[in-house]
């Protein structure tokens, strides 16, 4: 049965940041709030607690996994990024945008899409994420917690304890994410959108 933990959504209690961080580290599959919709994450190595995550939205590598970082500087040791995608990255995170893009040497290739070769990679404006982001020191796996045959993200925490405790960890509740899922760019090749979400599409023309 998962862990529960409430944390503050403006003030994240070390302490318990810490705990969820361990559980992350050893192998653990967490559920845990961002700036759009709750979401699925484990340590990046780790290929067991990655297919869990494929087993419970039951999907596989063809829909993006996500690198959660911490900062634009994690964000680019991940992936190919040259000045012009820089300065657009710059000027949206942290913020509610997954960015699709060629990833570099240091993700797994078993993480990757299978024809592409890319990565979504993303910055989240959340203090409970970033916090854990932080913690853990390195990026998290991730994708947006949807369960399968559902219309939108789940959003009460105690509704997703009733049907998910046994298959995660840990369960961070940190309040009211929203529904909202994050805006898709993909930027491998010039800037173009692959779903408006709650990200603004103002800073990329588009």
């Amino acid at each position: 049965m998962a862990l529960f933990l409430s944390i503050h959504p403006d003030n994240p209690q070390e302490r318990l940041i810490a705990q969820a961080a361990d559980i992350v580290r050893d192998g653990g599959v967490i559920i845990y709030p961002t700036d759009s919709c709750y979401a699925l994450g484990c340590a990046l190595g780790d290929k067991a607690a990655m297919d869990r995550i494929l087993a419970i939205r039951k999907i596989d590598l063809k829909h993006h996994l996500t690198l959660m970082c911490r900062d634009l500087s994690e964000l680019g040791t991940y992936a190919r990024v040259d000045n012009a995608q820089y300065r657009l990255l710059k000027a949206t995170t942290p913020g509610s945008y997954t960015f699709i893009l060629t990833a570099s040497r240091e993700v797994p290739s078993r993480t990757l899409h299978p024809k592409r070769k890319t990565i979504g990679l993303r910055v989240p404006d959340n203090k409970i994420a970033l916090a854990l982001l932080e913690e853990l020191a390195a990026p998290m796996l991730s994708c947006t917690l949807m369960l399968p045959n559902e219309a939108e993200p789940p959003t009460d925490i105690y509704d997703i304890r009733d049907t998910l405790e046994h298959a995660v960890d840990v369960m961070i509740d940190g309040g009211w994410c929203g529904t909202e899922p994050t805006t898709v760019i993909d930027m491998t090749d010039g800037v173009s959108l692959i779903r408006q979400g709650k990200g603004d599409l103002a800073p990329f023309g588009l």
